[in-house]
């Protein structure tokens, strides 16, 4: 994983900076819609019943996307994509419960010229997730247990499979390069036990490049 992470930023670095893109004054020369790729880190938790305890858990971002300016007039933005990403929650070694989904966000984004060569975007929007992966593990009278998350034998009945919520955050782009930070609320129960509620949350950060 760590050499499939490095040889990613090793490619976005090698990226060459093209002057028709302007992120300063927001000018897509030739067309309207941009494409990019993004990799990054989820710092995530669940909230919601009996998850006082969880702590923070790190996973990866990997995704693809594309936005469309809306107006010729003003820098507004709609992005979207599909990400790879890990969530969930940990209580040190105790307990750990992953979370993988394949997630579609619908961002609205606002262009700012901070400078002549650095552009700032605010963003806003809903994302969709759906959860085909990953484990629980847990520990209990001294026996360690392991479960697919969405199996009803996980702890606590396991997890459902699709998710959604609200991204919120303020990306910074440079010619090509694209750095976002922004966090992520979870508004769907993605609790399988009838009896309880809870949500995926994460603070997440992502680097990338557009074109």
């Amino acid at each position: 994983m760590k050499k499939f992470i490095l040889s990613i930023v090793a490619a976005l670095m090698s990226v060459p900076t093209f002057a028709q893109f302007g992120s300063g004054d927001f000018s897509l020369s030739e067309s309207s819609v941009y494409w990019g790729v993004r990799m990054g880190a989820n710092f995530a938790n669940i909230s919601g019943d009996y998850t006082s305890d969880l702590g923070t858990k790190t996973g990866i971002n990997l995704a693809g996307v594309v936005g469309l300016r809306l107006s010729n007039t003003n820098p507004i933005f709609l992005e979207s994509g599909l990400f790879y990403t890990e969530r969930g929650g940990k209580e040190g070694s105790k307990l750990k419960v992953g979370l993988t989904y394949l997630e579609v966000p619908i961002l609205i984004k606002y262009g700012i010229q901070a400078t002549d060569d650095i552009a700032v975007l605010p963003f806003i929007g809903p994302y969709f997730s759906f959860g085909f992966a990953g484990k629980s593990k847990w520990e209990l009278g001294g026996l360690k247990y392991s479960e697919g998350s969405y199996s009803k034998d996980a702890l606590d009945g396991g997890f459902n499979h699709a998710d959604m919520g609200f991204k919120l955050g303020c990306g910074a782009e440079y010619n090509m390069l694209y750095l976002e930070l922004g966090y992520q609320i979870g508004v769907a129960n993605i609790a399988k036990n009838d009896d309880l509620t809870r949500h995926g949350n994460a603070f997440f950060i992502n680097f990338g490049v557009n074109f």
